[in-house]
């Protein structure tokens, strides 16, 4: 059964606006009857980009980029499938039903936003039009926030008595389980956050998911923060405070800028740095980390408090972004400094000049661990060298582990040699490299990883081919099938894609009906990394052909099992050499279509 009801992705086609979807991403200028804009998928100087009057599609006649509003919204915003399908259900206001068998139907997301936009909208009302307000008011004042910054951001309060909120979002029409569902309010109907001033988390799109709320006075009780508790649309691991005014930017320079606090990526993005976040109401984490590679964020940079815990947080969030490859650098704080009270002091140019200067992360994490130790004794020396070598040789990235040891040896003074820099990548690394040691000695591991990989190339071609590339698609039916695949959701796929791709473009929006979850996690998997559409004919060939070898030396191997196991009879090992020796003498090749 389908993710989503045929009815509903049929309206919601009907109703989406492919220019209305794209805008926000691409420059698109009315010429004729179309809209025209530089392609977001290619370098260049002269618009190919274009969208026809009413179409469903854009396509680019530069690179052959061709897709519909799922497709950019994946391929580009880097949204899940669902995500995509969710985010415009949500923008024109398409009720949207699941099909899911033997499963209770709970509350909506759009309705748990409707609730929690409300309640945004009861506290900035709060803020700014009441009384009580006031004090909130001159606290924020106090730390240099006026009111286009609260309107940018929506920063609101939360009423001193605990009753409030419940009993105007009931006169809306929202119930006490509703928005206990939603994290507003606690069993008893109290609200969670009341007399604090309130922050709204947004999702990547803008959406209100959930609040972190700051107490005025230190006398109130609780912690200085109060954070939404999980629920179905706000998970703390996974959320990047400011990402919806940031994503953008981030797509687009594969680059951003990490801090710690609300306040400080507010004060950031406000004063233009649009590629700031901040962790949501927890550390930095490997979640965090993922949400950024979704992004393809090449280059991080750490702008964490010039404190003990800061520092300690920069080591920790630096240590997981190298080990997904990602260079990190780090921007010095001095004590008792944050990037909110630096740009107040002292203008936004200054900490952009910073973010240039920024130490790369293993001379940080050097430093650091220098702070303590006598580097006249060798055995602290070595101590000190043997710390900072085994957290390198944990990171993913063979080239990294092999250019930060060398860099680490030259910190040290102390020769390549030593640290084993000269043969790094072709040799089992030092004690305590657990993921580079299995990445190099996982040979079967690897070739599954490969096979798959291969099988993805051949769904994205697919996918992403011009729609007038009939003699590529012909090569592809004349030699592919689902029985060459091997992963049970991309071998679902296929025929439905190859089925479309006979009538014409891919429509994402009505393989919904037909996709389970499993199916539907590939598809976006699928989109989230690019192939290059100017060499399709030899990136088509070259998939095809990887796959008619793998299935061309499985079958060799089997035969090679079946005799080698001793269980076959003389006259069956014989007839298996002789298969055997016809499949050596023939290996695959390409079929090419009749005209």
């Amino acid at each position: 059964m389908g993710l989503f009801k045929k009815e509903s992705l049929d309206l919601l086609r009907s109703r989406v606006d492919l220019v209305e979807v794209l805008s926000p991403y691409v420059d698109l200028k009315k010429s004729g009857a179309a809209h025209k804009g530089l392609c977001p998928f290619h370098e260049e100087r002269t618009p190919s980009f274009m969208i026809q009057k009413g179409a469903h599609h854009y396509h680019c006649f530069g690179c052959g980029a061709h897709g519909d509003a799922i497709a950019f919204l994946m391929s580009h915003a880097h949204l899940s499938f669902t995500e995509a399908v969710e985010q415009l259900a949500e923008r024109f206001r398409v009720p949207l039903e699941k099909e899911q068998e033997g499963q209770q139907k709970g509350t909506s997301r759009t309705e748990l936003k409707k609730c929690l936009e409300a309640a945004c909208q009861f506290y900035q009302f709060s803020l700014l039009q009441t009384e009580e307000g006031k004090e909130a008011l001159d606290y924020l004042a106090a730390r240099g926030i006026d009111e286009n910054f609260i309107e940018l951001f929506r920063i609101g309060y939360a009423p001193a008595s605990p009753i409030s909120l419940l009993r105007i979002l009931e006169r809306q029409g929202f119930s006490k389980e509703l928005m206990i569902e939603a994290g507003l309010v606690m069993p008893s109907g109290r609200d969670l956050f009341h007399g604090r001033v309130t922050f709204p988390i947004l999702d990547s799109f803008g959406s209100v998911i959930g609040f972190s709320a700051r107490k005025l006075r230190e006398e109130q009780t609780g912690g200085k923060y109060v954070n939404s508790p999980e629920t179905a649309l706000f998970k703390k691991s996974q959320v990047l405070f400011g990402l919806s005014y940031s994503r953008s930017r981030i797509c687009k320079e594969r680059k951003v800028v990490l801090v710690e606090g609300q306040i400080d990526a507010c004060r950031l993005i406000s004063s233009g740095l649009t590629c700031t976040v901040a962790a949501q109401g927890t550390a930095f984490g490997i979640e965090h980390v993922k949400e950024l590679t979704k992004l393809e964020v090449r280059s991080a940079f750490l702008a964490f408090d010039g404190d003990k815990a800061g520092l300690e947080a920069c080591e920790k969030a630096g240590h997981l972004l190298s080990g997904e490859g990602i260079e990190v650098r780090v921007v010095e704080m001095l004590p008792g400094n944050d990037p909110d009270s630096w740009v107040r002091k002292k203008g936004i140019a200054p900490f952009i000049a910073a973010l240039e200067t920024a130490v790369p992360y293993l001379e940080f994490l050097y430093k650091k661990q220098c702070q303590g130790r006598d580097l006249n004794s060798p055995a602290q020396k070595a101590e000190l060298v043997r710390t900072i070598a085994q957290k390198v040789q944990s990171w993913g990235d063979l080239v990294l582990i092999h250019e930060s040891l060398r860099k680490l040896s030259h910190l040290a003074g102390i020769p390549e040699a030593v640290l084993g820099t000269e043969t790094a990548l072709g040799r089992l690394p030092l004690t305590g490299s657990a993921t580079a040691a299995r990445s190099l000695l996982s040979v079967p591991a690897a070739s599954s990883s490969y096979g798959t990989a291969v099988e993805k190339d051949l769904l994205r071609w697919l996918l992403l081919l011009p729609p007038d590339e009939k003699g590529l698609l012909s090569l592809i039916e004349a030699n592919a099938t689902a029985e060459l695949l091997r992963d049970p959701a991309l071998k679902l796929l296929f025929p439905l894609l190859l089925e479309q791709r006979r009538h014409g473009s891919i429509d994402l929006l009505a393989l919904g009906s037909q996709l389970e979850e499993g199916a539907g996690s590939s598809l976006s998997d699928l989109l989230t990394k690019r192939i290059d559409l100017p060499r399709r004919e030899e990136g088509v060939r070259r998939t095809l052909e990887k796959l008619l070898e793998r299935e061309w030396m499985e079958k060799r191997e089997a035969i090679r099992a079946r005799i080698s196991s001793g269980e076959a009879s003389e006259e069956e090992a014989l007839l298996l050499a002789k298969q055997f020796d016809e499949l050596r003498r023939n290996p695959p090749s390409l079929c090419t279509p009749s005209a």
